[in-house]
């Protein structure tokens, strides 16, 4: 029995949007890591007041890339600048579609000349493997799925520890015997840990000063254990799959937009390359914003941030899309709207403390012109005592300090007239930068 594509499941559903409306979708979390260690209220805070340690083996997808056509087969399907790339170095890939939307990022390392490492969810990884096979590039890939995801479960191929937070340094110089070499943001440096040779890349999800620590599994268990001896006496708190999924909220990253790729009809070819039963068929889209044309989905890289990344020196797909997208006005800008904490209460929480809340749908954003934005993550922040949601809102209402609403519920999508007054309740809320973590805003990427 053939296996069913991406394809199949739009026919078979109707529409790209019926296949992918899920009103009230569970949100994800990583998997095999345990929900809560020390309390999510608790996990957050190590990472803005102590130290905390972030497990990333399980939940990565790794695409290992590498033959003398690897950097030519990224460089023409990703915006990025491949001229200086160095070995040891990582970039946000960010390969868009020839209209210029956005693909999915995902982390591209260069491990050596002809050699690549792209981590993340795999749509990033689907598209450059098709496109490899499409256009006849002389490279081979090994791959390495989640470990929900992988055929016969097993251990995944690398451990990826983050030490995070004010303390991180710290810890990494207790467990180390000294400070490492310093490192550039985004670039890795070879760490020992008695005799296991690993690296470091100079990182930090949370907005904070931390590293990720990554290599071969055979030592996961060692190097896990000497950070948490190390860490003791420092405070150092696990971070459970609830509150790891939290910090790109204050970082000002934007997980998993929606793949350009459910309507061009030059892409049907990759439509049907793909399988159901991948994130391209199975991400769910909900919310109180809803519409029937999934192009109402797509975003500009230009709108998550990604401008700085975008290197026209070379030819790529997509690049005259972008070039116009460049001088685009009516592109969006990326927020973090903070929520009222009253009405958090009244409408989350049935006028207690709410509990933890963890939410990728698409609610709407309204001001008294009608609506203006769409949230793409939402998260409880205990240290800072509300809702965050990262948000793409009309330009004319980005400024910091403006009031907004946001409708909160959910749509119940196709039959439903999607302006229909469905009777959900706003939640106030004031348009504020984004990164609003400020270390993230000022300091992150000071040393790029």
């Amino acid at each position: 029995m053939a296996i069913p594509s991406l394809q199949d499941g739009i026919d078979k559903a109707g529409s790209p949007i019926e296949l992918l409306w899920k009103p009230g979708a569970e949100p994800w979390t990583p998997e095999v890591v345990a929900r809560e260690y020390t309390g999510w209220r608790q996990e957050q805070r190590a990472w803005h007041e102590g130290v905390a340690l972030l497990n990333l083996s399980h939940h990565m997808y790794d695409l290992w890339i590498e033959g003398p056509d690897a950097t030519r087969l990224l460089a023409d399907h990703g915006a990025n600048n491949f001229e200086k790339f160095a070995v040891g170095q990582a970039k946000q890939y960010v390969p868009v579609t020839r209209q210029g939307h956005i693909v999915t990022d995902g982390i591209l390392a260069r491990e050596a000349e002809n050699a690549y490492l792209l981590s993340g969810i795999p749509a990033a990884q689907h598209w450059v493997r098709h496109h490899a096979e499409k256009g006849g590039y002389d490279v081979a890939f090994e791959t390495d799925a989640s470990s929900a995801f992988r055929p016969g479960g097993g251990d995944p191929k690398l451990f990826r520890y983050q030490i995070q937070g004010p303390l991180a340094l710290e810890l990494i110089e207790k467990v180390f015997g000294g400070p490492i070499p310093e490192t550039k943001f985004f670039h890795a440096t070879p760490v020992t840990l008695d005799g296991r040779v690993f690296k470091a890349l100079r990182h930090g999800m949370a907005g904070q000063a931390g590293y990720e620590f990554i290599g071969p599994w055979e030592h996961a268990a060692h190097v896990h254990e000497a950070f948490l001896a190390a860490g003791e006496p420092l405070g150092l708190i696990q971070v459970g799959a609830l509150a790891y999924a939290t910090p790109s909220v204050e970082s000002g990253w934007i997980p998993s937009p929606v793949p350009g790729i459910y309507s061009d009809p030059d892409l049907a070819e990759y439509r049907r390359w793909l399988p159901l039963f991948g994130i391209e068929g199975k991400r769910p889209l909900n919310g109180s914003y809803f519409s029937q044309d999934i192009e109402d989905y797509y975003v500009s890289p230009y709108e998550l941030g990604y401008g700085k990344m975008i290197h026209f020196g070379h030819d790529f797909q997509g690049r005259d899309a972008l070039l116009q997208a460049k001088e685009d006005e009516s592109l969006r800008k990326k927020v973090t709207l903070v929520f009222d904490p009253d009405d958090v209460r009244r409408v989350v929480g049935d006028g207690e403390v709410p509990g933890f809340v963890l939410s990728y749908a698409r609610h709407r954003v309204e001001t008294s012109a009608g609506l203006v934005g769409v949230t793409m993550q939402t998260a409880s922040i205990d240290p800072v005592g509300t809702l965050l949601s990262q948000t793409l809102i009309d330009a004319a209402h980005a400024a910091p300090g403006t009031e907004v609403s946001v409708v909160w519920g959910e749509h119940p999508g196709a039959g439903t007239d999607p302006e229909a007054d469905l009777g959900f309740p706003r939640v106030r809320a004031t348009v504020q930068p984004s990164p609003y973590d400020r270390h993230a805003r000022t300091e992150y990427r000071r040393n790029a």
